[in-house]
Formats: C-alpha cells, structure tokens, sequence
C-alpha cells in the first residue's frame, strides 16, 4: 500500500458533506485498504466557518473555496454545495488545477454535463456523480458500465423521495395534498418551500441525466417535459383504485419505438398495483430499467438523506482515487448516438380522462365522436350523474399526447361540457 496520502477537498459541509467527512474519518482505515493509499481530508469550504461541525479540524476550514481547489496537491475535490454557480468554476477550476472530482449536483449536470465533461476530458481528469440521481442507489454506474453492451429502450422511476411520500400518504390514509405536504414537512422529508420536489423539477434534473447515459445522447434540462403534482386529489385516487392503480410522480426516459429518437419527461401518472414501482412507499426512490439483452431491472432504495446520498459519494471517491493511483481515468460522457430528443406531442401513452357534463341523452355519443375524429380509441367510459350534472370517466388506448391535447380542446367546445376536471397518464403497461 502506498503511504502518501491522497489528498481530498470538501466543497460544502452540510447535512450531506458532514456526513462525507465522519465516514471518511471513522472509516479511514477500511477505505485506504479498499483504495491501496490513504486518503486525507485537507481542506473544507464553506460560506459559514464559525458554526461548529463535529469532527472536523478547525484549521481545515476556509471559506475561499477557489483557493483551495487552485491548490495543485488536492487529488480529488467533492462538490456538494450545489446549484450552478458558484459551483460550476469551481468543479472547472479544480480540473485544471490537476483534480478530479466527485460531485452531487443534479441541477447543474443537468444544465451543464456535456460542458464539464469536456473539461474533464480534456485535462485527463475523473467526473463522477453517482449521487445526483437516487442517492445510495446504485444506478449512474449500473447504466453508464454494466449495461454498455445493452440497448437500453425505457427508464421508468420514482426519483424523488418527498413526492412520494406525499403520494403515498394520500393513497394510504385518503389525505388531501396540502395535508400529506403538512405532515411531509412536520418529519423533514419536505423543504420549507417545496417547489423544487413538488414541481418536478428536481425530478426533472435527474431525468435529464438519466436519458443522456441510458441513451447515450445529450439531453439537458430544457428537454424535459415536467409537471407538477400539486393538482392531484383524492378524486384521482379513487379513481386509480377503480382501475387497480395507484398515483406516482414518475420520471420516464424512453427511445422510440423506431429507435430514431428519444423523450424524456416528469409527471403525476396512474400506474397498476400490479407494477413493481406501486409498492414503492414512504420516502423511497426505485427505478426500473427495460433493455434488450437485460430485459427489466429494479433498483431500490433509500433516495435521499445524508447518510444514503454520502454513501454514494463515498463510493465514487474510492473509484475515483484507485483511477488516481493507477494513472488511468473511468470512463466520461458518451454522446455518440446523437438522438434528437422528441417533444411532448410525439409521446404515446393511455390516459385517464374525467369530465363534468350536462346529465342528458346524447352526451356520451358527442364526447365518443370528438374523440374518434381525433383518432384517440377509447377503452372504457363510466358515467354518473344527479340532478342535471353528471362525471364522464374516459380511458383511452394508446394515443400520442397531440392527438390528446387536440381532443381535450374540442371537448371544451361542447355545450354539454361544463368542464374538464382531471387528465392523468396511465403507465407501467
């Protein structure tokens, strides 16, 4: 074993870079035999130096974060402030300061991948991140290594663990949204603003990334469709359990069936009970990968927390540091395939419509016309009405969103449609 120490950087300290730094003391002994060389935390930055932070050497902090990974004997730096800036320079200064680097930050791989593994690329540096997307779940590393000699052609998931927390306590317990969001942010899985999770985009970021290794293409953030689940209700519920469904935010990567393109997008979406991500509950996260050679595969876990999310980092900073040692680099982007990334009209699904009409004869008959004229084939309808007002519960076949969103605007033309109260998607069929 090699006794010099390799040399790391923190990048933040919060929940999750505390929690780096504890393991990477109190495991010090296991790590430097897994990688061959010790490994030495040699400097901390953060915005805040004078709250205390158990374990960690005073002298070791700074809050000139540019400074030390301009150093030029820091062997690996770990980001895990997050956001875009100042992040960014920092990771690309680190490169061309001798680093390579290990980071956690989603929204701006999601932003900017393609432009910090050039960098990395070009000063023969390491870019990992297996902790951007599912926390402890092993799945960056599974797309990007074990299944590059697949064809993978759907990643389907569950990535963010507040929403569906949210989700499943309104499945579970019959709650409306904002009190599963009350109890959510009364134990700490939601923030005190919410939006990133409950908005799709922290989903979003993470689909982003995913696309761009299942489908070696580069797809940034602003190719993601996102909605968000704010507008689910119990309504919805009980009609995904009419159909043996549940509800899920899902973020769903998918090449075409004639393999020329490729969709990625973040919604609310029924999926059936019988599918392996309707038993996910609680906080947790699961993905399911579909390929050629593979078939299906589940990852699952804990997707978020210090503790998960640090294991990650951890791993990739073994891998990273026995890369060092060995003068070699693990393996960066890979684009080659170049597939155009396809809007949200060419995506092809089956949905769930209901719609508050007038409760007299004919109806039923102008709303199934609308629908054929814009070639969306219905699968089952369900009606009920009480004093003149009736529901109309429509599930299609198959049909691209387009067609759909055509069809929903003539609806609205209807005089006999007083409104449309609810369009989810149904998946995992």
């Amino acid at each position: 074993m090699r006794t010099r120490p390799l040399k790391v950087a923190l990048l933040g300290c919060g929940v999750v870079g505390s929690e780096v730094a504890r393991i990477m003391t109190t495991h010090a002994d296991d790590l430097a035999a897994r990688i061959g060389a010790p490994v030495e935390l040699a400097g901390v930055a953060v915005r805040r130096p004078a709250k205390l932070r158990e374990g960690i050497d005073p002298a070791l902090v700074t809050t000139d974060a540019t400074a030390l990974v301009k150093r030029g004997d820091i062997d690996v730096v770990v980001e895990v402030i997050g956001g875009i800036e100042p992040a960014r320079t920092l990771i690309t200064t680190a490169f061309e300061h001798g680093a390579s680097v290990v980071s956690a930050n989603k929204a701006l791989l999601a932003q900017a991948g393609a432009a910090l593994h050039a960098a990395a690329e070009q000063h023969g540096k390491d870019l990992y991140y297996e902790a951007a997307v599912a926390g402890a779940i092993p799945l960056i590393r599974p797309l990007r290594e074990s299944l590059a000699g697949d064809k993978v052609n759907r990643v389907l998931g569950i990535v963010n663990g507040t929403t569906n927390f949210i989700l499943d306590k309104m499945d579970s317990t019959g709650a409306g949204y904002q009190e599963a969001l009350d109890e959510a942010t009364a134990l700490g899985y939601a923030e005190a603003d919410p939006t990133a999770d409950v908005e799709g985009f922290d989903a979003a970021a993470k689909a982003a990334i995913l696309a761009g290794i299942a489908f070696h293409t580069r797809v940034r953030l602003d190719d993601v469709y996102r909605e968000g689940m704010t507008e689910v209700t119990a309504a919805d519920f009980a009609s995904a359990k009419e159909m043996g469904c549940t509800i899920k935010l899902l973020a769903i990567c998918e090449r075409a069936a004639d393999g020329g393109s490729v969709t990625a997008r973040v919604h609310p979406a029924m999926i059936p009970l019988t599918h392996p991500l309707a038993s996910v509950r609680g906080a947790y996260n699961a993905v399911f990968v579909e390929s050629d050679a593979s078939g299906q595969l589940m990852f699952y876990g804990p997707g978020a927390g210090g503790s998960p999310t640090a294991s990650a980092v951890l791993g990739d900073l073994v891998a990273v540091c026995r890369n060092r040692l060995n003068g070699a680099t693990g393996p960066g982007e890979s684009a080659y395939a170049a597939l155009p990334v396809s809007g949200m009209g060419e995506v092809v699904t089956r949905y769930h419509i209901s719609l508050d009409v007038a409760d007299k004869p004919g109806v039923l008959a102008q709303v199934a016309t609308v629908f054929a004229e814009h070639g969306v084939s219905i699968d089952t309808v369900r009606q009920q009405g009480k004093d003149g007002e009736a529901s109309l519960v429509v599930v299609t076949h198959r049909a691209s969103d387009a067609a759909l969103v055509g069809t929903v605007e003539a609806l609205r033309k209807l005089d006999t449609v007083r409104g449309v109260a609810s369009i989810m998607r149904v998946e995992g069929e």
